[in-house]
């Protein structure tokens, strides 16, 4: 196979914000008199931030009104922008600019392809904006992962087919979204979908572009 795009995931692949969607995700857990452990965070990977309350709903079994619902995503996203006005180009995972440098001087094309509607904000911390072709993220899609969609629309504004881009995630829906578009998949860092993906890699030092 012959790449000629590269499609990333945000988080978990270029930086690892987890750990911030956690506590912000916590916050608002609370606020509903919902459990909510770091175990349970692992569900909400790769998820809208609309499916992510949803789930939390879900699990309180609590039902609330579309007003309360959006006054809950605003402000679990100020709790995580919040938490990630530090972030810079030091917060990036192993391997990814190496991976990002010598795939600019192969000619080999760079988008993300993100759930978060952050995703913007958190490339411009890392100083990020200008490695890549396109950025697409949860605010240009109208179906969010597992729909493939967002990789789709990568692939197409680098002018490219699903099957001559490879798409790096770090979550199930990730990775389902990226196989049902029909892009070659590799799951990141994640043990628990190491058999997901066409491949596997601990982390992005592993992939040598030939």
């Amino acid at each position: 196979m012959e790449i000629k795009g590269l499609i990333f995931d945000l988080d978990g692949v270029i930086v690892n914000t987890e750990h911030n969607h956690f506590v912000a995700w916590k916050r608002t857990a609370d606020s509903l008199g919902v459990a909510f452990t770091e175990k349970d965070n692992e569900k909400l990977k790769g998820l809208s931030r609309v499916d992510s309350l949803k789930t939390i709903l879900e699990m309180g079994n609590i039902e609330i009104s579309d007003e309360t619902f959006n006054d809950y995503l605003i402000s679990k996203n100020k709790f995580y922008l919040d938490s990630i006005a530090s972030i810079t180009a030091e917060n990036m995972l192993k391997g990814v600019a190496d991976l990002l440098n010598k795939a600019k001087e192969k000619g080999i094309l760079l988008a993300v392809g993100s759930s978060s509607k952050n995703a913007k904000f958190i490339l411009e911390r890392l100083n990020l904006t200008d490695a890549f072709h396109i950025i697409v993220d949860g605010n240009m899609v109208e179906n969010p992962k597992p729909n493939p969609e967002v990789f789709l629309k990568g692939a197409e504004a680098m002018g490219f087919a699903p099957e001559e881009c490879v798409v790096f995630e770090d979550a199930e829906s990730g990775i389902k979204a990226a196989k049902d578009g029909g892009f070659y998949s590799i799951a990141v860092g994640n043990p628990e979908i190491a058999k997901l993906g066409d491949l596997y890699l601990n982390d992005l030092t592993e992939f040598k572009l030939i």
